[in-house]
């Protein structure tokens, strides 16, 4: 769906990050160091990121 605005665990705010991490992993980054770079080094924080899935999509599709 949509990436969430804050973490589930800790509540730190990751939102912003996600099109910065999006934009730079398509580069060819490595994704260790894009989420070193951008300041996520709780494993909660690097799951939310890591394992979201973007859906909006194919939602959009029913929404009609």
């Amino acid at each position: 769906m949509i990436i969430p605005v804050r973490c589930f665990t800790c509540g730190k705010p990751i939102g912003h990050l996600y099109a910065k991490y999006r934009e730079r992993i398509e580069a060819g980054e490595n994704p260790k160091k894009v989420l070193d770079d951008l300041g996520l080094e709780r494993y909660c924080c690097r799951r939310m990121i890591l394992t979201h899935v973007e859906g909006i999509d194919e939602i959009l599709e029913y929404s009609v």
